[in-house]
């Protein structure tokens, strides 16, 4: 049976599409057949991520539109045989997108056997973002350890609740999981961050993941590689952990903690 799993946040520019590659590519390293749909029209950036770009012929909006089929628009990865990309509209409305539509595309993957749906959602709770959260089983809410974002992201656990096609036919909420990204020990530390536990403690939500902050996964994205691929790299293999876990597996939680400065760097700074 396929799971719809949204990739969702109340604020911009917290890690989104590169948490929604980074699990499609998880997944499918596990060996399940997974994709991953781009729900931002008008801003395409998950086919960059995902190194496809020059690929990209239809998009999710002429899938919707009966302009091609799914088929001709889904991207298979260079990587994993059983990984699909749907690429955004960079040239429509957000209006372009439609409930009818977005349940067109989700039973046509479904018939066709995929294990797991990843809908990256937009920022905020326009229609693209209510349209990828609608149909969901799962949300992965991305968070940034500040007030902002975590005040943001409160609203959308709001609405993963209320507005919703399980809250609608009383299926319950929607299974929520928190990943915070950029998280930085030493800053919690000094009292500059929100620390796992305030977070957890504003959201009340299950923490399946914490991303250390790390100029890797800036690069990686700029090279469309999903930053789970740098297996030298922190965040990769924080991203591998959060996978783990949304499969069920039990990890502890890694790269959490400030590094202890040795002797000499305390002497020096002295």
């Amino acid at each position: 049976m396929t799971e719809n799993i949204v990739v969702t946040s109340g604020k911009g520019g917290v890690g989104k599409t590169t948490s929604s590659a980074s699990i499609a590519v998880g997944l499918a390293k596990r060996g399940k057949k997974v994709a991953v749909i781009d729900f931002d029209v008008g801003l395409r950036n998950l086919d960059l991520i995902m190194g496809c770009e020059r690929r990209v012929v239809y998009d999710f909006v002429n899938v919707i539109n009966d302009e091609c089929t799914l088929k001709q628009a889904l991207i298979k990865d260079k990587r994993y045989d059983s990984l699909f990309i749907l690429a955004a509209s960079q040239t429509r409305d957000k209006d372009a997108l439609t409930r009818e539509g977005v349940d067109k595309v989700l039973k046509a993957l479904a018939a066709d056997g995929f294990d797991y749906v990843i809908c990256d959602s937009p920022a905020g709770i326009e229609k693209g973002a209510a349209l990828s959260m609608y149909f969901a089983d799962r949300a992965v809410v991305v968070v940034n350890p500040e007030v902002s974002s975590v005040r943001d992201s409160d609203r959308i656990l709001g609405l993963l609740a209320s507005k919703t096609r399980r809250a609608e036919i009383g299926e319950g909420a929607v299974e929520q999981h928190l990943l915070l990204t950029r998280y930085n020990p030493s800053r919690v530390e000094s009292g500059d961050m929100m620390s796992i536990t305030d977070v957890q403690e504003i959201l009340g939500i299950e923490v399946i993941g914490v991303i250390p902050e790390s100029e890797g996964v800036l690069a990686a994205s700029n090279s469309g590689i999903p930053v789970i691929l740098d297996e030298g790299s922190n965040a990769g293999l924080a991203y591998e952990d959060a996978v783990a876990r949304l499969l069920g597996e039990e990890r502890p939680l890694r790269f959490i903690d400030a590094q202890k400065k040795g002797l000499l760097s305390r002497i020096f700074r002295s």
